[in-house]
């Protein structure tokens, strides 16, 4: 979950630092995919699960 958390602080960083910065328009789209990288991966860790294979 730590994980997930600093991958979302990190697209809000690039998000915000690209949409105000002149010219930096390429972290705000980094920052995008950085964003929806981190929803697909949380929603592969929901739907597997927090499941330890039984021995």
């Amino acid at each position: 979950m730590a994980l997930f958390l600093l991958l979302l602080l990190v697209a809000a960083a690039l998000g915000i630092t690209g949409a105000v910065a002149n010219g930096l328009l390429y972290l705000l789209i980094i920052g995008v995919v950085v964003f929806l990288a981190d929803m697909v991966f949380l929603g592969l860790r929901l739907r597997h699960g927090g499941r330890r294979p039984v021995r």
